[in-house]
């Protein structure tokens, strides 16, 4: 009888969103049978990562109202790997079915002015900001930032898409223009000494758990590697989790957030975006904690405690992407390194920077140090990357 009825109340869990994020969801929903008995997952592209990982799959936009509303029909909770979701349409499909983050979290997040004047309001630390409407507000308001500074697109802008650093005011007109129509936000320039971030939660009790904060190294606006735990002071690793516990403290709704944040040359902590669902630089977990980024975040939409947070292991995440100058299908990598975890995604194709799976390096014994890693991760590098099948 007991098992009858784990298996009641087992959910159907809904993702909006089907790609490696998807895909690592819906692996650590397998996990969870008593909680979870089938994942459907909305993407338009055919044969996505999460559908290749067992996910049923519903083919549309992430934006198609109909589709959004027939996957809420079709399920008992639902949440999203991806933030271009229409928020609107998700408020709507509350009286279908229990959604989180929240449609009010995720429209506030998907709005980087919005996002910014929340932060501020709530006390939280980010660097200045103005809203622009126009060239001439643009011509205007720059006088205050001075350069360099960033004109931003307040919408659908991730990986440094949507980002343009000025430098001297003979850009202004041709980065606004740049924009094409898009709304926009200028924020002051941040000389930042290191970029950092916190996987933070939270449940639908209210319980909030924070990882370790890691450190991130950027090529090309996309993120590359990740060093768990961060090479900071122990006072700035503290600032940045009580920070990011605040934040959760302040957000409306339950999961996993990416908290990303600047530490200055004086060691003071900015936030710099929060991305609201699982991120890229929370897959060290896999490997690194007790418990996963990916099933920390079904713990917390189903309301269920949330899961140990603390570090295992000094652990290295390298991120595969797909070279410059080379598109199509390629060759799978084969890494043979003691202690070193290959995790690709699925997808059959290469694109320039394209996301194709990653690596994580982990310090078992704990005699290699953060060191050892990053000159184990130099020695492999060439392993890894894409070649033409």
């Amino acid at each position: 009888m007991h098992i009858l009825v784990e298996v009641l109340l087992a959910q159907i869990l809904g993702i909006i969103g089907g790609g490696q994020l998807g895909m690592m969801l819906t692996e650590a929903a397998k996990t969870m049978p008593q909680h979870i008995s089938k994942v459907i997952v909305l993407d338009p592209t055919k044969e996505c990562p999460a559908a290749k990982a067992g996910a049923e799959q519903i083919l549309a936009d992430f934006k198609d109202k109909d589709a959004i509303l027939d996957l809420a029909s079709r399920v008992d909770i639902l949440t999203y790997e991806i933030e271009s979701g229409d928020s609107s349409v998700l408020k709507m499909a509350e009286s279908k079915t229990a959604i989180n983050p929240s449609p009010e979290t995720l429209r506030t997040i998907q709005d980087k002015y919005l996002q910014k004047s929340f932060l501020r309001e709530s006390d939280l630390p980010v660097t200045d900001f103005a809203l622009i409407e126009s060239l001439d507000d643009l011509k205007h308001k720059i006088s205050d930032f001075g350069y360099p500074a960033l004109l931003k697109a307040r919408r659908d802008a991730y990986d440094g898409r949507g980002n343009y650093k000025l430098k001297a005011s003979t850009e202004l007109e041709n980065a606004y223009e740049s924009f094409a129509g898009k709304p926009l936000m200028l924020e002051r320039f941040v000389d930042f000494r290191m970029e950092v971030s916190v996987i933070a939660a939270r449940n639908t009790r209210g319980q909030i758990a924070t990882y370790p904060v890691v450190e991130n190294i950027h090529e090309d606006n996309i993120l590359k590697i990740t060093i768990a735990p961060a090479r900071v002071p122990s006072q700035v690793a503290k600032d940045a989790e009580k920070i990011a516990h605040k934040t959760m403290a302040v957000l409306h709704g339950a999961g996993v957030f990416g908290i990303e944040m600047f530490v200055t040359p004086d060691d003071k902590i900015l936030i710099n975006e929060i991305a609201p669902r699982v991120h890229n630089s929370g897959h060290h977990t896999l490997q690194s904690s007790a418990t996963s980024q990916f099933e920390q975040h079904l713990r917390a939409i189903l309301g269920l405690d949330l899961g140990n947070t603390g570090l295992l292991h000094h652990t290295v995440m390298y991120n595969i992407l797909g070279p410059s100058g080379f598109q199509g299908r390629y060759k799978m990598p084969h890494i043979a390194a003691e202690n070193t975890y290959l995790k690709m995604y699925g997808k059959t194709e290469s694109k320039p920077q394209r996301k194709l799976g990653h690596i994580n390096l982990v310090d078992a014994d704990d005699t290699k140090g953060t060191e050892g890693l990053l000159e184990m991760l130099a020695s492999i590098k060439e392993q890894a990357r894409p070649t033409p099948a």
